[in-house]
């Protein structure tokens, strides 16, 4: 009696009867493998999605649209895919579109694989948890949870596409009470004024910088730019913590800012208001959100324990001179400016950067569950405006962040 045996592989049944050679069966199951590798590469091949990419650096017109893309897949065991609900403009997007910080960043791509072009823009996003690396933790991150997060500064892979792949520790839970237009608009600026305040000049010193704890209760802070993404949200940031805050914007932004909760609102177009910072003087700090850089800090006739600036000139020094010759010469830029300040009495200068960390993201869910932090929404823009929402941040003046919404 001849006995057969059935494999079943995708598409066609093999009958082997008893006595063939293993080597037959071996060709037949290689067969078999081989034909479910390529369905299983023909499937991952299908998974496509939507985005905006440039493949070069320049104008608004270099944003292109694509229906094409391909999702992207996890690589690294800490490592996340979400499926992006809303994500934002931020000044460094438009900055970087126009090739502002290509060189550094193509130091900190050195890695396997790493390409420059094509590139998606995009450092914050709010979305759906679409799956989990293997060392990710499932209880504080489920599959299936809206969460809020940024993209490292490295990634080409930005969130101004329908799917972002993250490192586990640049996402968290989203506070309910945030829809996601609102919630796409807190991290990356939250995250640098949090930087800026705990990490740079320790304000809440060791524990404010490893926690979630923050601090600052008594200090006294000075920040320039209130009214901008950063500005605003490090004044709600300090006054949940307990410190005086008075901050400078332009004379319609007043109630804004006032409203935040500063302590005082100076118009900074008016000089004789601005003398009336030195009432207020010394100040544990100035938060310099406006753009002006450590050179401002020679303006002023009061003094401080520290400046801290996040207008570093480090991208664009290595841009033009390459990145040891940049290094060098941001060095020389900071140590210029604190030999001038310490000079004349006043307190130490340094750069301020956005840092993704979780703590300062579980600090920042913290205030807007407590209702001690608001985002602002300066205006919002479908998936397919997107170059007109870039176009709405290089204009400038903004009171709040643009956002741009894909569910």
């Amino acid at each position: 009696m001849q006995l057969k045996l059935l494999l079943r592989v995708p598409a066609r049944n093999f009958h082997i009867s008893y006595g063939k050679s293993v080597a037959s069966v071996n060709n037949i199951l290689n067969e078999g493998q081989n034909e479910i590798q390529t369905q299983a590469q023909a499937h991952e091949h299908k998974l496509k999605m939507s985005g905006w990419q440039i493949h070069n650096y320049g104008d608004f017109d270099e944003l292109l649209f694509s229906d094409r893309l391909k999702v992207p897949q996890i690589k690294q065991s800490n490592e996340i895919l979400l499926k992006v609900q809303a994500t934002s403009i931020n000044p460094i997007d438009v900055a970087m579109l126009g090739g502002y910080g290509s060189a550094v960043l193509k130091v900190l791509r050195c890695q396997p694989n790493a390409i420059e072009f094509p590139l998606t823009l995009g450092r914050e996003f709010c979305g759906t948890l679409i799956q989990n690396g293997m060392s990710v933790n499932n209880f504080k991150l489920p599959v299936g949870q809206r969460v809020w997060g940024v993209v490292p500064v490295q990634s080409t892979q930005g969130a101004h596409a329908q799917y972002v792949r993250v490192p586990d520790y640049c996402v968290g839970m989203v506070p309910e009470i945030l829809t996601n237009a609102e919630a796409s608009s807190v991290l990356y600026a939250g995250l640098t004024a949090w930087s800026g305040i705990y990490l740079t000049a320790q304000l809440g010193g060791v524990c404010g910088a490893l926690t979630a704890d923050g601090g600052g209760a008594n200090k006294r802070v000075l920040v320039l730019g209130g009214s901008g993404a950063v500005g605003s949200l490090a004044i709600q940031i300090l006054r949940a913590q307990g410190s005086q805050v008075l901050a400078t914007c332009s004379e319609n932004a007043t109630e804004l800012v006032q409203n935040l909760g500063a302590d005082c609102v100076i118009d900074y177009r008016n000089p004789s208001k601005m003398a009336t910072l030195r009432n207020f003087a010394p100040y544990d700090l100035v938060l310099d959100c406006s753009g002006q850089g450590s050179e401002a800090a020679e303006t002023l006739d009061f003094k401080y324990d520290q400046y801290v600036t996040f207008s570093s000139p480090l991208l664009r020094n290595i841009d033009s001179s390459g990145v040891g010759l940049g290094l060098l010469k941001n060095f020389a830029n900071i140590l210029e400016a604190n030999v001038k300040s310490l000079t004349n009495s006043k307190g130490l200068i340094k750069y301020g950067f956005f840092i993704p960390a979780p703590q300062g993201i579980e600090l920042l869910k913290q205030l807007v569950e407590r209702k001690k932090l608001l985002p602002l929404i300066d205006s919002c823009y479908k998936f397919e405006e997107l170059p007109e929402a870039f176009k709405r941040v290089k204009a400038g003046h903004l009171r709040g962040k643009v956002v741009v919404t894909l569910d």
